[in-house]
């Protein structure tokens, strides 16, 4: 048995989907283990483009279980849409599982979302998730298991919209009918119910008969709701551990941990961002958006903010992860550039500091650069680590030795194949 975690080392959008979709050949289970449709995981192989935003990337492989699991909040209209975008493309759901326990992202939680933004909020995506989350620890919100019993889903209903439209009026939005909520929920019986699974008796069948599983986060260490760059950040925990916290099983059974960080940094929405480069030079590494890998949300389309790599961010988030091993991606978006600069360290007031600064005192830091040669050449072309041009080489080892993380796999180029194992 192998149970692999695979999450974001820096902002999100380092290339996780891609990763699982690879490592997802080795795997009989991929859980999603946090999150929801707020960010989008892209995944290239012979199948197509893909831009997956609640479904494990593993759903490719035929033969690989993929969970939606407890941990996530899930719009079933939006799942609905991608399962049907999926089985339009020939790929077969047979395998695809929804927790009961998962938390349904409901209209009025988008409708809320929308609203706060509105009245000035922290650069959401506007899906509702934080609103989701917020309801799940107030012990309101709906589960997945309530589309079983439309009776006590009818009850339950009845006695919430009139909070919720309280909260809609507040802001000036539209309230819900209970008819409209109802008649929604009916559908996403009909289409979600075949789907549901006891999630913890699935995840641990699969640990007894030592099946290899693989837990696929969403975002990143700096996304952290507890651990990052709070309050510019999402509302769930897109750490290693809690994969095992939502899957109901003793993290002592976690195997391997692979952080995946791209070759220079990116973030999008609000926050402070401290290796961020100029708009004149994020341009030349964000692209058009002509092609699937430029630095453009998977879900927003919004364009990223574009940054130097930045050592004390991998530091911190192999802290908080206990990285094993490392996936290095996107390292052929730095071919064309002379020189290259990596933040090596932050000061404030003055001082070198070892510890991650609060939020605020990130916006007064003052990163200290080291400038690494470029390498001038195609590295997409490259199949093994000994044809990368010799700057990249030690541009990579740099990266492992800095964080003492060895880095077990380059991304060289957006598609299934464009994977280098060191």
């Amino acid at each position: 048995m192998a149970v692999k975690v695979v999450v974001g080392a820096q902002f999100g959008d380092e290339g996780k989907g891609k990763m699982v979709d690879w490592l997802a050949k080795d795997a009989n289970m991929v859980v999603r283990f946090q999150g929801g449709d707020n960010a989008g995981h892209t995944v290239i192989n012979a199948h197509g483009v893909f831009k997956l935003h609640i479904i494990p990337c593993g759903i490719f492989r035929p033969g690989c279980q993929c969970l939606i699991g407890t941990g996530t909040v899930v719009n079933p209209d939006v799942l609905i849409a991608e399962m049907e975008m999926l089985d339009h493309a020939g790929i077969r759901l047979a395998n695809l599982m929804l927790s009961e326990k998962a938390q349904l992202i409901m209209p009025w939680h988008v409708a809320l979302d929308e609203a706060m933004e509105r009245s000035g909020g922290i650069g959401t995506t506007k899906r509702g998730v934080g609103q989701a989350y917020a309801d799940k620890f107030l012990r309101k919100n709906f589960r997945a298991e309530d589309l079983r019993n439309m009776d006590t889903l009818r009850e339950k209903l009845s006695r919430h919209l009139a909070f919720v439209n309280t909260q809609l009026a507040f802001y000036g939005a539209k309230e819900f009918l209970f008819e409209e909520i109802l008649n929604k929920c009916l559908y996403w019986q009909e289409k979600l119910i075949p789907f549901l699974c006891d999630s913890f008796d699935t995840v641990h069948s699969a640990l007894l008969r030592k099946a290899n599983i693989l837990f696929e986060g969403q975002l990143g260490a700096m996304k952290d709701i507890d651990l990052g760059i709070y309050p510019f950040v999402t509302s769930s925990n897109p750490v290693a551990a809690y994969a095992a916290v939502s899957g109901g099983f003793s993290p002592k059974l976690i195997d391997c941990i692979t952080g995946v960080c791209k070759a220079f940094s990116s973030a999008v929405g609000d926050g402070p961002f401290p290796t961020e480069m100029p708009e004149a030079d994020a341009a030349l590494l964000r692209g058009s958006g002509a092609n699937p890998d430029d630095e453009y949300g998977a879900r927003t389309g919004r364009s990223r903010r574009i940054g130097w790599l930045d050592l004390p961010v991998l530091r911190y988030a192999n802290a908080i992860n206990g990285f094993d091993e490392l996936a290095l991606t996107k390292l052929d978006k730095l071919d064309f550039l002379p020189e290259i600069k990596v933040c090596t360290h932050y000061t404030l007031n003055g001082q070198i500091i070892e510890n991650m600064p609060a939020t605020d005192d990130l916006y007064r830091i003052e990163p200290i650069y080291e400038i690494f040669p470029g390498w001038l050449s195609e590295t997409s072309k490259c199949n093994t680590f000994d044809e990368l041009p010799e700057n990249a080489k030690q541009y990579v080892q740099m990266i492992s030795k800095s964080i003492n993380v060895p880095i077990r796999y380059i991304g060289n180029g957006p598609s299934r194949a464009n994977i280098i194992l060191v």
